[in-house]
């Protein structure tokens, strides 16, 4: 039996079916709240919990030979960050916690590359030098608050930990959807003519997927492991949602110094209005000023990962945005 948490997710939902796909029995940890779409086909037991509370996980984890901590809060703007730091360090801190008490073999912890360092114009690994203070935002600090303490317990706990890293996970079932995807769903739309000179390491949600898979069988404990797929400018991911979608390209670079007062009066009406999250966010326009750029050679190598083209991910959201009415 495996438990994986945010299974009701993008990527959890993800690792859940590839866990079925080898015969593997799966339960999902749940909030009672949380829209089930995307395990609502799925042949796994739903545990109800939560992980602010602890006393809820304990069910959870028994009898479990292997628990994945995929759940995770990740936005790019948030009122309050307290809520998003509990949900990220505390959460994490709960369910290996009390999975280390139930004594499962082996756990795998879903951190982010967004916790690694950045080498300008070269791709880092996980060895890229970086501290707290180079994180922007706080999902970054939440994150990379949350591998110090996965770390912590593995020392004092012994807990049997291995942490993956996955880079910008891209494909189908992004039901809320993710930052990314919510970039993807506006440029299908026809909504994104402009871009700023960024990039990303973009990968198949499915080959991230399967790197969690390699890492419980294959990873060593205390390592981290970059699950990334190709490096990409900004415009040419863009370009290639453009072209699957049949819309003109995006021809018009905006200087990074131009987006900034865009973002902080979006900031300022999402404020003002009580709106959800703002279409352009001062801390994304931060990030965007380095190219997030990484290097999977170590998952490749020690685990046997392997990734598809950038391209076959991003036809794959955008058919998948399309089917289900994200486009509009």
């Amino acid at each position: 039996m495996y438990l994986v948490t945010g299974a009701t997710g993008f990527v959890g939902s993800a690792v859940a079916r590839q866990l079925l796909a080898r015969g593997e029995a799966v339960r999902v940890l749940s909030r009672a709240e949380s829209d089930q779409t995307n395990i609502r086909d799925l042949d796994v037991e739903v545990v109800e919990g939560d992980l602010l509370k602890p006393e809820t996980l304990r069910d959870a984890v028994e009898g479990c030979d292997g628990v994945f901590h995929v759940a995770a809060d990740y936005r790019l703007w948030v009122r309050n960050p307290k809520p998003m730091f509990r949900a990220n360090v505390d959460g994490a801190w709960a369910i290996v916690d009390a999975a280390v008490s139930a004594g499962v073999e082996r756990i795998v912890y879903t951190s982010s590359v967004a916790v690694l360092g950045n080498v300008p114009g070269k791709a880092a690994d996980e060895e890229t030098p970086v501290t707290y203070a180079d994180m922007i935002g706080p999902y970054k600090q939440s994150k990379f608050r949350a591998e110090e303490a996965v770390r912590q317990l593995i020392v004092e706990k012994g807990a049997p930990v291995v942490i993956v890293n996955p880079s910008t996970p891209i494909g189908p079932r992004d039901v809320k959807p993710t930052p990314t995807g919510r970039m993807i769903v506006e440029a299908a739309s026809g909504k994104m003519p402009a871009y700023v000179d960024t990039g990303l390491n973009v990968v198949h949600v499915d080959d991230v997927a399967a790197g969690h898979l390699l890492a419980f069988d294959n990873g060593s404990v205390g390592e981290r492991y970059i699950l990334g797929g190709e490096d990409m400018p900004l415009v040419d991911i863009l370009s290639i949602v453009a072209r699957q979608t049949r819309r003109r390209p995006p021809s018009i670079k905006i200087p990074h110094a131009a987006i900034m007062p865009i973002a902080y009066l979006a900031e300022a009406w999402t404020r003002m209005m009580g709106e959800d999250e703002p279409f352009v966010t001062v801390e994304g326009v931060r990030m965007a000023r380095k190219k997030m750029f990484f290097n999977s050679a170590k998952a490749e190598r020690e685990l046997g990962y392997t990734h598809r083209p950038a391209d076959e991910a991003l036809n794959d959201a955008v058919t998948w945005f399309s089917d289900n009415g994200y486009l509009r």
